[in-house]
């Protein structure tokens, strides 16, 4: 199945290695996006090209939510955007940053601060206040999805375990411990895994 025909945000993979490439999570998410949300610095290319264009990092924010020591756990459904994705289980909520609601030209941190809001409110209804902290970065050169996309580690702190799914593509959602999660480590996608192995620094 080919990627929707939409502009996504997206960096050039030569800045992501002048200010220091990694291969995991990074928990020094400001020394990054301080360069890559100033303008000029980002821009809009088309999904199609992007999703096989290693020379640029699309920029996914990515989502874990959590109440007290658990964290929310989904299935992605046949429904999912991302279909190298489908049937995995997940920890984070999010998605590409389009520019549906944006011009064509770069993003600051407010409109992608904005941009997160707005995606994670398509795929989830939150039903209780929260806090938003971006935590860290995370990179996966070692797969095909994992080498185009660059993923900022948000956590939202919830206040009660109060949230409904909006998409079709998101099925058995459930907040889970760590031991939990642990026992589903084999079926979670990628970055999933990797949030998972350090999810009590993620959660400090």
């Amino acid at each position: 199945m080919n990627p929707p025909n939409e502009n996504v945000l997206v960096v050039r993979r030569r800045l992501f290695d002048e200010l220091g490439s990694f291969q995991g999570l990074n928990f020094e998410p400001r020394r990054y996006l301080d360069a890559m949300l100033a303008r000029g610095n980002n821009y809009f290319l088309a999904r199609p090209a992007a999703e096989n264009d290693p020379s640029h990092k699309q920029i996914i924010p990515y989502v874990i939510l959590a109440c007290g020591d658990r964290v929310l756990h989904y299935v992605r459904g046949k429904k999912a955007g991302e279909q190298r994705l489908v049937a995995k289980g997940s920890i984070g909520i999010g998605g590409h940053m389009n520019d549906e609601d944006e011009s064509l030209f770069a993003w600051d941190e407010a409109a992608y601060r904005a941009g997160v809001e707005r995606e994670v409110n398509e795929e989830v209804q939150i039903d209780t206040p929260f806090e938003d902290r971006i935590v860290a970065l995370l990179n996966d050169d070692t797969t095909e999805v994992g080498r185009v996309h660059l993923g900022v580690v948000h956590v939202f702190r919830l206040h009660e375990a109060k949230v409904q799914k909006r998409e079709a593509m998101i099925t058995t959602l459930a907040f889970l411990s760590k031991a939990e999660l642990e026992e589903r480590r084999k079926n979670l996608e990628t970055w999933s895994q990797i949030c998972l192995d350090q999810l009590e620094r993620l959660l400090a």
